[in-house]
């Protein structure tokens, strides 16, 4: 009987299984190119031309991060984006720019929300791997935001930070062709191996997500 299953195997792999086996042939051709594509902008000295100063985000300003506290990339090339994370930062906004400029602190986020008005910082480029989520994929796969305040004191999440910070989320998502919902819009919380518990229970993800969405 086992070797009768081994013939019907071979008989469909090489008959029934066709065109199957060249679908997949095809597609394992594509991934192929898309890996050695992604290796060659890996390499060192290879990167997207960029333009001193500029943001990603339209409403953000340029405040930069110390490089000790990012890594330059090419991203989306080099490698793909498919996550956003948030973070509450435990600090207040001029704070969290301070620490992100410091070379020392060895962390930045991509941008960092203030909660009285929702004003926007950038401080690493989207292109490039910040050092945000304590995992190395996925800093490299994440766009990251922090956002002024405290786990634990509501006063900071205000109307402004949420509408500001939702339609920032949902430009990146549209850039990179996310979905908008909570498989890829995540906690700092949710990363593998974190150790933080941020944005916290206080953090409204439906109100977010319906902000988000609605952006």
């Amino acid at each position: 009987m086992a070797a009768e299953r081994h013939r019907l195997g071979r008989r469909h792999l090489l008959l029934g299984g066709g065109a199957v086996g060249a679908a997949a042939l095809c597609g394992a051709g594509y991934a192929a190119r898309d890996r050695l594509e992604r290796l060659w902008w890996r390499l060192p000295g290879t990167e997207v031309e960029r333009t001193e100063g500029e943001v990603d985000h339209p409403d953000a300003e340029w405040v930069p991060a110390a490089s000790a506290n990012y890594r330059r990339a090419s991203r989306p090339y080099d490698y793909a984006i498919d996550r956003v994370i948030i973070h509450v930062a435990q600090a207040t906004y001029q704070v969290t720019l301070n620490v992100f400029q410091n070379p020392s602190h060895g962390a930045a986020a991509h941008y960092v929300v203030r909660s009285v008005d929702g004003r926007i910082a950038q401080t690493v480029r989207e292109l490039d791997v910040a050092y945000h989520a304590g995992n190395v994929e996925y800093n490299e796969r994440s766009v990251g935001i922090e956002h002024e305040g405290w786990v634990d004191r509501p006063q900071y999440l205000t109307d402004a930070l949420y509408q500001s910070s939702a339609r920032l989320t949902a430009g990146i998502c549209d850039r990179y062709n996310i979905p908008k919902d909570r498989e890829h819009i995540i906690p700092h919380s949710a990363v593998p191996g974190s150790d933080h518990t941020d944005p916290g229970p206080l953090w409204d993800w439906d109100r977010y997500l319906r902000l988000v969405r609605a952006a």
